[in-house]
């Protein structure tokens, strides 16, 4: 056959790149020790190893510093220390998980104007979603007095605490209440607080026997209050933390933040309309729901 110029440049294209490959094929037959510039008998290095991916931690919340003031306290002091009582610090009581409706609950009997307001917590005020309920265990202050025992779950309201969702991290406030407890503009007194706790009540005095009183669970309070907290309690409560409303006491840094609201010591249910949501009492008219 005649090769012509066309034929000619492809023919030799062909041989190059038959050569190439079979260069390549060659290569892979080679014992390794003869591949990359090695001799014979040398070590090779060892080949790579791929370690799965470990899943870090949730960063620790970044509290920016506060400044916290402090108050005097009327007398007289809590009877007990305050981590050991049952009234201010709710892990010596506890409380279990129940069963309910997740939202908005009508009660009967006479409203107070001047209750503290859940909303307040978050900026802007809002009703968040409910996550879930829980009882709170009762106090038998007639058992091994004058301690006293832990008793069963309270059961004159269906629940007693109530947990809420929140944005990832998102910063909390005390509920909103319009009655200021000190000059300044201050409605509530610190009587407890450590890492992941905080109570409050909306007087000056050191007791949960009077007024109204909060108790605030698992999420992050911010550092600066649980160590102007702590010495003030070593120093002998004479003065203790107070808050404003809007103002940061912690992050809710796993997504939600639990809530316990008390009168003169008794527990109520914190998704009742009246009391703690009246902003929200049309839209609890509308649904026409009876305590769960």
């Amino acid at each position: 056959m005649k090769l012509t110029p066309a034929t000619g440049r492809f023919t030799a294209f062909a041989i190059v790149f038959i050569a190439v490959l079979g260069l390549g094929a060659l290569r892979a037959w080679l014992p390794l020790h003869a591949q990359a510039g090695t001799l014979p008998g040398d070590t090779l290095p060892p080949a790579p190893i791929y370690l799965p991916l470990i899943a870090q931690a949730a960063p620790t919340p970044v509290h920016p510093p506060r400044t916290y003031t402090a108050i005097p306290v009327e007398p007289p002091p809590t009877d007990r220390p305050a981590a050991a009582h049952p009234d201010l610090n709710l892990a010596i009581r506890g409380f279990t998980p129940t069963t309910g409706y997740l939202a908005l609950v009508n009660y009967g009997g006479d409203t107070d104007p001047q209750a503290p307001q859940i909303d307040g917590m978050f900026d802007p005020p809002r009703l968040p979603a409910f996550r879930a309920v829980y009882q709170v265990y009762d106090w038998n202050w007639g058992c091994n007095p004058p301690d006293g025992c832990l008793g069963a779950p309270i059961t004159a309201y269906p629940v007693t605490l109530l947990e809420m969702e929140t944005a990832p991290n998102e910063e909390i406030r005390i509920p909103r209440r319009t009655p200021e407890i000190y000059a300044g503009g201050f409605k509530a007194l610190v009587l407890y607080a450590e890492a992941r706790r905080l109570t409050i009540t909306y007087t000056r005095g050191d007791t949960a026997a009077n007024g109204y009183l909060i108790h605030l669970e698992d999420f992050a309070v911010n550092p600066g209050l649980v160590t102007l907290y702590q010495s003030l309690n070593a120093a002998g409560r004479g003065e203790l933390p107070a808050l404003h409303n809007g103002e940061v006491i912690g992050v809710a840094d796993q997504g939600a933040v639990k809530i316990a609201t008390r009168d003169t010591g008794q527990f109520l249910d914190p998704r009742a309309c009246k009391d703690w949501w009246s902003d929200y009492l049309a839209q609890c008219v509308v649904q026409l729901r009876r305590p769960q």
